[in-house]
């Protein structure tokens, strides 16, 4: 019963709000087990059977929300406001298509197919994912880790890689064996990974697997973007100092690498190295000078990366870059939309186990990024269907010589700051993308490689300088910083794949050693509150005379059932047969010698206890009460509770169970008669 006092002395009416201090309350009722708790809150376990889980399913199953949601466009399309959005989607279109252009072409090459399919990724990725996905401001498309990836699946099955190319034209690597002496292109090996990953997001929707992504903790994802940003720069420095290296796969690739490479810097062509330092340092100056002033004075960001690009072939076409000074070239770019075509399915089967880290890491990091924008404008991205447009994208993808997708951070950015409402916004840069691709693509045959080389090993630094995260991490603990390193140290010395295995199991391990720390202490009352706190960190609680509070954080079972008896043996001192300990009080004097009558066990904070946890518990309270001590628990949840029953009813338990601590104190002191 809560009593307020009005009026008050200082001439407050009651109607005031009154400070905390000048609140009470007063509970006069009898002490309750938790079974005369339970009658009198009517609790019922509600145990449905599965054919009333199916029916309640099939019956709650709406035809037409279920059409909407598979399809969230027709949710927001029809809400569309033409005055208010349409201009601020068409401004992010237009800025996100510039940069898609340098980009895709770029993170193309990177993969090891053709720069044209980046392109071809801006265009079909984006219009299936406004279709099917939820999030209003990723720009989907290429992303240099997944290219990287899809590179190395390229290399693994492919007879030919495209390779720093002189004049344009691809050379044939040699030591690369056809898979069962078949010859595929890297388009077949790169569309047939993209087609198995569709397949593997439809998998998992249909698992409900939607929160797999938060399993990778951040140390985790952390570690291993930055060791792919180290695979992308060693694997773009051949084209900037215009030297060929053979390609490797498996462990020690970049280190192997990196040793050809300066075996090879001197006979580096010099062309090609001045004009990777003159873009290098052009995109430094644009990027961390000119463009934050310039974002002081208008609203639209610089495009640095299209300027690059266009600088770079237009001066490249005058000079004559490619023939005169042997500068490999990006080559032919066709003109048009490819023919629809599916991957050879011979391939399906020898690519699934390698695109299962492809599928991982994209749909982790499109969900990061989605999840960052829905908490800044307040609206819900559902991870299941997530997983339903990445399926959609990547198999409508595969068809038209698409790659596996994600999304990219720095489009993303870029589209959520230049005002970006809807994923209309992607629907007008794939537009603008499509007249690249009809008519303005073989402008662009002349560019050299270095200059994308240039664009990118500049946009990994947001994923190099991650390396200072160690720091952060090394704060939060230890298990962290372990997490890190492992992660990051297995994706730079074995491979991409491995590497982000080995950091998801380290992971998960450090996340079930944390689970296996538990939290324990002894609770003391505060003098005339009733309230029981942790008399380590409160210093004016008092133990109660004759009476064992103790609290436990954590699961208890099987596997630490015996750490729960050890600790609560230590803790109250009751394996001592002597049974006799100091009672501290909180000016730090004591009581004497005290007898342990009772030890009640806080379990208000123990989400669960399995069967072997229920014997345990009963072991201790046959050791008790040999000892002439009674066990009581108290604060069970409901789920626990029902453990207890279920231990009794099968033989074990017959414990006292209390709906609150202070009942169960309360039950004790009464039968207690010394007390």
């Amino acid at each position: 019963m809560i009593n307020q006092k009005a009026p008050l002395e200082d001439g407050r009416t009651s109607k005031e709000k009154p400070q905390y201090s000048e609140l009470s309350y007063l509970v006069t009722r009898q002490c309750l087990q938790r079974e005369d708790f339970n009658q009198l809150s009517q609790y019922e376990r509600l145990k449905p059977t599965a054919l009333d889980s199916i029916g309640a399913s099939v019956r709650n199953v709406k035809c037409l929300a279920s059409i909407k949601g598979f399809f969230p466009i027709l949710q927001w399309l029809p809400k569309y406001s033409i005055k208010n959005d349409l201009l601020s989607d068409m401004t992010a279109g237009l800025t996100v298509a510039v940069l898609q252009i340098p980009q895709g072409m770029a993170y193309g090459i990177l993969a090891g197919v053709a720069a044209n399919v980046g392109l071809y990724m801006a265009f079909f990725h984006s219009l299936v994912y406004a279709v099917f996905g939820t999030s209003r401001h990723i720009s989907m498309g290429t992303f240099a880790v997944t290219s990287l990836m899809t590179a190395k699946i390229v290399a693994t099955y492919s007879t030919v890689i495209p390779t720093l190319a002189f004049n344009g034209t691809d050379a044939i690597v040699s030591d690369l064996t056809p898979t069962e002496s078949a010859i595929y292109t890297p388009i077949q090996v790169a569309t047939a990974a993209s087609f198995v990953a569709g397949i593997f997001y439809f998998i998992m929707s249909a698992a409900r697997m939607g929160m797999l992504s938060s399993l990778l903790s951040e140390p985790l994802v952390s570690g291993f973007t930055t060791a792919a940003a180290v695979h992308v720069m060693v694997s773009q420095l051949k084209d900037l100092l215009g030297v060929s290296i053979p390609r490797y796969k498996g462990t020690f690739k970049v280190i192997l690498s990196v040793r050809d490479i300066i075996d090879q810097a001197p006979n580096a062509n010099l062309t090609a190295v001045y004009t990777s330092l003159v873009v290098i340092l052009f995109m430094i100056f644009m990027n961390e000078y000119f463009k934050p002033w310039l974002s002081t004075k208008c609203r639209f960001p610089l495009p640095a990366e299209l300027m690059a690009v266009v600088g770079g072939t237009v001066a490249s076409y005058f000079i004559g870059l490619g023939p005169n000074f042997d500068v490999g070239l990006v080559g032919s770019i066709p003109t048009g939309l490819p023919a629809p075509q599916f991957p050879p399915f011979s391939l399906i089967k020898a690519v699934a186990v390698d695109s299962i880290a492809v599928t991982i890491v994209g749909y982790s990091i499109v969900m990061s990024m989605g999840m960052i924008f829905a908490q800044k404008d307040n609206y819900e991205v559902r991870p299941n269907q997530e997983l339903v447009a990445l399926g959609f994208t990547n198999i409508f993808g595969s068809i038209f010589s698409c790659i596996p997708t994600a999304c990219s951070l720095s489009r993303s950015l870029i589209q959520h700051q230049t005002g970006g409402k809807t994923q209309i916004a992607a629907v007008f840069s794939s537009m603008i993308i499509l007249v690249v691709l009809l008519w303005v693509g073989p402008y662009f045959e002349s560019l050299p490689r270095c200059v994308l080389a240039g664009i990118i090993v500049v946009a990994l630094k947001g994923m190099l300088i991650q390396v200072y995260h160690i720091k952060k991490f090394h704060r939060e603990g230890s298990l962290e910083l372990f997490v890190w390193c492992v992660t990051f140290l297995s994706v730079v010395i074995i491979d991409i794949d491995i590497g982000l295995l080995i950091g998801v199991v380290i992971s998960l391990l450090s996340l079930y050693i944390k689970g296996w720390k538990t939290y324990y202490s002894l609770l003391g009352t505060v003098p005339d509150t009733a309230i029981y706190v942790d008399i380590g960190s409160h210093q004016r609680a008092e133990e109660l005379p004759h009476i064992k509070i103790f609290k436990y954080t954590g699961s208890i079972n099987f596997a630490n059932k015996t750490n729960f008896k050890k600790a609560l043996y230590k803790e109250t001192k009751v394996h001592q047969r002597a049974n006799v300990s100091l009672v501290p009080r909180y000016n730090g004097e004591t009581t004497g010698l005290q007898s342990t009558k009772t030890v009640i066990i806080d379990l208000s904070s123990v989400p669960h206890v399995d069967t072997a946890a229920c014997k345990m518990l009963t072991e201790v309270k046959t050791n008790l009460e040999k000892l002439s001590i009674a066990l009581l628990l108290a604060t069970p949840a409901d789920c626990v509770y029902d453990a207890l029953l279920h231990a009794e009813s099968i033989g074990e338990g017959g414990f006292n169970v209390f709906p609150s601590i202070h009942d169960a104190v309360i039950y004790a002191q009464g039968n207690d008669s010394t007390v």
